[in-house]
Formats: C-alpha cells, structure tokens, sequence
C-alpha cells in the first residue's frame, strides 16, 4: 500500500493539543495507526501531552526542532528520531526561523 501525502488534503492547525502557533498536518489514519506528515512552523508548539495506551514515533525530514520529553529537553535533527513510549509525555518546539518538516507514526495499541 502506498500512501502520497499529496493525496491528502492539508489541515493548518492553531495551537495542537494547548501549544502556540501554526502546525500544518497531512494525516492517514485507520483503525491501527495513524500516520502524519507535518510541518511545525517558525516559532509554533505542540502542547505537552501523554502517550496513554500507544507511543509516538517522529523521523525529523528537515530542520531541527526541540522536544520536552519526561521533563528533560533534547534536540532532534534532520535524519534523527524522537521516540515518545507508551505513558511518558511529551512537547515539541520549533525554536528556529526555519520550517520543521517531520513524520509522525502513533501504532494503535489494544
């Protein structure tokens, strides 16, 4: 199966789960996993948020952007990966003048 991001219709997103400023998502979701394409604009936030009954896992396309993670702060660049397991928190933030281009996958976990 093959999925083109083109394919889906972009949503611009104010202030994701209570963080500030502009996310711009293209998203696949089914019944097991969802699977987002996104852009974290100059400045903009994801609010802090915890991963109950799945995990996050976010491959950073371009950019460099910051994570809050369990209360520690690292930073994610080109060609690296974030990892968010089941029940630990987390936040990103795009502290750069550069647009952040990522690829979020959430597995569904029953």
């Amino acid at each position: 199966m093959i999925i083109d991001f083109k394919d889906i219709e972009e949503a611009k997103i104010m202030g994701f789960k209570g963080g500030q400023g502009e996310l711009d998502t293209r998203n696949y979701v089914d019944e097991k996993v969802k699977i987002m394409k996104s852009v974290l604009k100059p400045g903009a936030s994801t609010g802090l948020h915890t991963h109950e009954g799945n995990c996050e896992i976010v491959y950073i396309l371009k950019g460099s952007v910051t994570f809050h993670y369990d209360g520690n702060v690292e930073t994610a660049k080109e060609g690296q990966v974030h990892y968010c397991p089941m029940n630990h928190n987390h936040y990103m933030e795009n502290t750069t003048s550069e647009d952040v281009e990522y690829l979020a996958i959430v597995p569904e976990h029953h």
